[in-house]
């Protein structure tokens, strides 16, 4: 059977339209507002996405920009932008690095801390959400395939607090 001209263009716009790189997408898009929306009714209005590559990257401790920058997969110029506006916000510090004088570390002040904690908090708000409209048992399922499928990819540039929980 030949496929019309109008078959097959719908065809092509499912799949370029409905494939696993978009519906995670779409889906971490969605997550990710609720949580934005979350964080400015809860005092944090000027906390903006793009400020989640830092604090998803930091791990426990102080960090470098270069390592940050690695990690959150941006260049180091706009790493330093992101950093430059948290530190004049005041969520985090930027110190000489006691092993390289050259070199900066970063870490949390208590205010950064602060907001950490109610991050923490607004994602299980979030998530409570997601459980009830997906079902509790199949997101928990999809959170541990993609944990499962992101350590089987060996990505190095991930933090080690991320990747492991011990």
């Amino acid at each position: 059977m030949t496929k019309t001209t109008a078959q097959s263009n719908r065809e092509i716009a499912y799949r370029l339209s409905n494939n696993l790189p978009r519906l995670l997408r779409e889906f971490s898009r969605d997550y990710e507002r609720r949580i934005w929306r979350e964080l400015s009714s809860r005092g944090y209005p000027e906390i903006r996405p793009s400020h989640s590559q830092v604090f998803a990257n930091l791990g426990m401790g102080s960090v470098r920009v270069s390592e940050l920058a690695e990690r959150a997969q941006v260049t180091q110029q706009a790493m330093g932008k992101m950093l430059k506006e948290l530190e004049q916000m005041g969520y985090i510090a930027r110190d000489t690095d006691s092993r390289d004088k050259r070199a900066r570390e970063i870490r949390l002040t208590e205010r950064g801390v602060k907001l950490a904690m109610d991050s923490m908090e607004a994602v299980d708000h979030v998530r409570r959400h997601y459980d009830t409209k997906v079902g509790e048992t199949d997101l928990a399922n999809l959170e541990e395939t993609l944990r499962t499928t992101v350590n089987k990819l060996e990505l190095d540039y991930l933090p080690e607090s991320w990747v492991n929980k011990d």
